[in-house]
């Protein structure tokens, strides 16, 4: 007999939604399907047409929108925008939870923090790790940092959004964290495109090739908590993969790249790190040892 007792549902609550592009029209939907009372607006207010079709209330203004929910989500273009529609609007924000899910950097996120501190309200930074379609999902997840208060008072409405991780109470790590990712995520994205330079070269088609390296980054993403233990713990002894055979190795790449037409560009700064710590006198070291040339 199965005995686990379902969730909760989150209580209904007043939400608001700035800013409806594909990842806030998505978060909208998110909370009008949660039952929510949701108030949205946009610039364009065509966009609002189908959550208002929905349940959503459509606001006049900036400032009936602030005014309409305890809890003011923000999805813009960028920092810059997010301040200048809250700044006219400054004094509705007064007693209210400011959670911002624009994409930016640390410094405008703590400066954001400040100003909306200021305002008597509390302020949460957000990244969202999901496209639109996936908001929601367990595949979703969220970074917050910012008013640990708040957020606790508010997780159950924005569980549902993504898996809700809380990163730290200085409102810029959620985007350190986001620029740490991304900077991964862009790094693979570089991988893969010399992987196919490389493999166009001699003919071999890119859906071909991609799939044979998919297969084996799912085994190579293995190496990574153990690297990231070297790491933390500033120890980068070991008796297998070292700087002396990875350095002679990318030199064979890279060799071989360049017979084959294709430039280097996105490897070769990987090979000066390995340089520099073989100058350094680091060969018999681990390759996680590179990152100490970053710092």
């Amino acid at each position: 007999m199965n005995t686990t007792t379902p969730a909760a549902a989150p209580t209904p609550a007043t939400v608001t939604v700035i800013g409806l592009g594909n990842l806030g029209q998505a978060l909208a939907r998110s909370f009008v399907d949660q039952g929510h009372k949701v108030t949205v607006w946009n610039r364009s207010q065509g966009k609002a047409d189908e959550l208002v079709a929905l349940g959503a209330t459509l606001a006049p203004t900036p400032t009936a929108a602030v005014e309409a929910s305890e809890l003011v989500v923000v999805c813009v273009l960028d920092y810059t925008t997010v301040r200048a529609l809250l700044t006219p609007v400054g004094g509705a924000l007064a007693g209210r939870v400011v959670v911002n899910l624009t994409s930016g950097t640390p410094d405008p996120a703590r400066e954001l923090g400040i100003w909306v501190t200021e305002q008597g309200a509390a302020y949460v930074d957000g990244a969202v790790y999901a496209i639109p379609q996936t908001i929601g999902t367990p595949e979703a997840f969220v970074l917050y940092s910012g008013d640990a208060e708040a957020f606790a008072a508010h997780r159950p409405l924005l569980e549902p959004l993504g898996s809700p991780v809380f990163v730290g109470a200085d409102a810029g790590l959620a985007p350190v964290h986001d620029v740490a990712l991304l900077s991964g995520m862009y790094g693979m994205f570089a991988g893969f495109f010399q992987t196919v330079a490389v493999g166009r070269s001699a003919g071999i088609e890119a859906a071909q090739v991609t799939e044979l390296l998919v297969r084996w980054l799912k085994e190579a993403l293995g190496a990574l908590p153990a690297f990231a233990a070297e790491i933390d713990a500033r120890d980068y002894r070991t008796e297998t993969s070292n700087i002396d055979i990875n350095a002679v190795g990318l030199a064979n790449i890279l060799t071989a790249t360049r017979a084959q037409g294709v430039g280097v560009d996105l490897l070769q700064p990987l090979h000066e790190l390995f340089q520099r710590q073989l100058a350094e006198g680091h060969g018999s070291e681990s390759m996680a040892r590179a990152i100490e040339s970053l710092r």
